[in-house]
């Protein structure tokens, strides 16, 4: 049997999303080619000495250029060598809920290839990446929508 350390080089990592709102009530979703092009959110690693949420609106604001203003974790959980990831990881994450006054996204073309405002109800018919049903589901449940 291998170590855990042997299997996961960066051990546990500390990572989220951000699930961003606009004035219209949709949420915007990216593409990764770190999540085999699948659709995602913004988001990335906890630095030390960060909270979830500066982390996260940092992550968030490097990769879409969007002002944002957090309102809160709306979801937390484990993600284990994801099918989806290119490679092999064990993440802790968190997702928090943003809003933002524009919708005039600038991507970073590092790390996100393209972007697409949705509804929630639009995303859950959306090819994502694996864990991001449940994002997107917590997020409507945190907003109330049915």
């Amino acid at each position: 049997m291998s170590t855990p350390k042997s299997r996961f080089p960066r051990g546990i990592e500390l990572v989220g999303s951000a699930v961003i709102e606009n004035t219209h009530g949709k949420i915007l979703l990216v593409k990764s080619p770190k999540w085999h092009n699948k659709w995602t959110m913004p988001g990335g690693h906890i630095e030390p000495g960060e909270t979830i949420e500066e982390a996260l609106i940092r992550e968030a604001q490097e990769e879409v250029g969007l002002p944002l203003k957090s309102e809160g974790v709306i979801a937390y959980g484990e993600l284990i060598n994801s099918k989806d990831f290119h490679r092999p990881a064990h993440f802790i994450y968190f997702d928090i809920c943003c809003k933002t006054n524009t919708s005039e996204v600038k991507l970073d073309n590092k790390e996100l290839r393209e972007y697409k405002w949705v509804t929630p109800h639009e995303a859950l018919q959306m090819d994502l990446a694996e864990s991001y049903e449940k994002t997107i589901q917590d997020y409507m449940e945190f907003r109330g929508i049915k």
